[in-house]
């Protein structure tokens, strides 16, 4: 639960800022009908407290030559803390891996992984993905179409969530 509430004003902040990270504090300002210096501080505030984490430009996978999305179950056969750390350890370093989430279910951890084709895809899983700490079992589902990928969240200041 965040520790700093934020208000109607913040939230359309957010929201602006996620369709665009580049705005100019002049155009958050107008926009959100404030006057520069605080629109300013509430941008600052936002960061500080770790509501805004941090900007990057979205780039199309596609374009730059990822034509592969797989989604890759990971099981463990055994569950040891110095397994689990030492595997988020390694698979922090594998610049392919978009997410890594430690699930419920039946696999212990759920990667989503870019590659340029098949052929590369199996190379890394090989190679890298089968290798890494306490790995024992490897399941992979490829996306066959994307139908929608975000990263924005869904802001609204009467949200529980807010505070």
């Amino acid at each position: 639960m965040p520790e700093h509430t934020i208000d109607e004003t913040d939230c359309a902040m957010l929201k602006l800022l996620q369709e665009d990270g580049r705005a100019s504090n002049v155009k958050l300002a107008n926009t959100l009908n404030l006057s520069e210096t605080p629109c300013w501080r509430r941008l600052k505030r936002l960061e500080k407290v770790g509501y805004i984490q941090a900007y990057q430009a979205n780039l199309d996978r596609k374009r730059l030559g990822f034509g592969v999305l797989a989604f890759v179950e990971i099981s463990f056969s055994t569950h040891t803390e110095e397994a689990l750390v030492n595997f988020e350890q390694a698979v922090q370093k594998i610049p392919e891996v978009l997410f890594c989430h430690n699930i419920s279910g039946e696999s212990d951890y759920l990667l989503q992984v870019v590659s340029e084709n098949l052929e590369s895809y199996e190379k890394l899983s090989r190679n890298v993905i089968r290798r890494l700490p306490g790995v024992t079992s490897v399941k992979t589902s490829f996306s066959l179409k994307e139908i929608k990928a975000s990263t924005k969240l869904p802001v609204a200041a009467n949200s529980t969530h807010l505070g």
